[in-house]
């Protein structure tokens, strides 16, 4: 009778987990949802209120939206170009350093990782005015560099790989190697890198999301249309005096965001690797 108890109890707080995920997944899906219902919706529609149910001006929405000189694929590839050398460079330099701290012993180790957590904590906003001053000096205002290239040192991902690297990474993987007489760029490419993969993806992830989202930055450094990234397109999609067309508006959103989706879907399983392995240590 008491196991009939206890497992009937087992099996009530199971579904009352099971609920409370299923209304967690509902209103974290709703949002992106709403989006893509209004981007197919008239602007008299979405004025008369809400909807769950997607309607029939998609066509219609994506007429207004490049007649108003958003030009969808010039953004995709801007903004590609910026968000996927920007990654590289965070992942690559960011898993080499990672790899130094964790691997080689030096005097001064210790102080170079507490500088490191120390930058974390400062606002990237700060420095902000003095890097766009920095690079109208330099004549590189108006160019892709000043935004792809100070990926190369990015503390968060730093951080992240090396503690994961503590936790997932068996030394004895280096000194088996540098007795097979592999050299050191050699190990770290063959053997470090892979064991970094979940931690690399769940990283990349962020650090590409930031990239495409990031707006400000570009505003300050980009006046030329032509290399404008999406989030900069999506702001020219200004009311005119007699109309704002919301249904175009909220297609071009929805345009914006649909990379980071399959981005997200493809790199997801390598997150969830990672949860999994980070959570045995040697």
């Amino acid at each position: 009778m008491n196991e009939h108890r206890l497992g009937r109890f087992y099996w009530l707080k199971a579904s009352w987990i099971y609920v409370i995920c299923f209304l967690l997944m509902i209103l974290s899906i709703m949002p992106f949802w709403i989006l893509i219902v209004n981007a197919t919706r008239s602007t008299d529609q979405i004025q008369q209120g809400f909807s769950l149910i997607p309607s029939r001006f998609l066509e219609y929405n994506y007429t207004v939206l490049t007649n108003r000189g958003f030009d969808i694929w010039r953004g995709f590839i801007n903004s590609f170009t910026i968000s996927a050398s920007a990654t590289f460079m965070a992942l690559y330099f960011s898993a080499l350093t990672a790899y130094g701290l964790v691997i080689y012993d030096f005097k001064a180790k210790k102080y170079i990782f507490a500088l490191i957590a120390f930058i974390l904590m400062i606002p990237a906003q700060i420095s902000m005015i003095g890097f766009y001053r920095m690079m109208l000096n330099m004549n590189l205002t108006d160019n892709y560099i000043p935004l792809i290239f100070p990926a190369v040192a990015t503390p968060a991902t730093v951080f992240f790989i090396r503690q994961y690297l503590l936790s997932s990474f068996p030394k004895d993987l280096v000194s088996a190697a540098r007795i097979d007489g592999a050299k050191e760029i050699q190990i770290f490419h063959t053997i470090a890198l892979p064991v970094m993969k979940p931690a690399l993806a769940t990283m990349g992830i962020f650090a590409f999301v930031g990239s495409w989202n990031n707006f400000l930055m570009p505003l300050m450094l980009i006046s030329d249309e032509k290399k404008y990234t999406l989030p900069m397109l999506v702001q020219l999609l200004k009311a005119d005096i007699y109309r704002t067309e919301f249904g175009g508006i909220y297609l071009g959103i929805a345009m914006t965001i649909l990379p980071l989706l399959i981005v997200y879907l493809i790199f997801s399983r390598y997150i969830i690797a990672g949860v999994a392995l980070g959570g045995l240590k040697e």
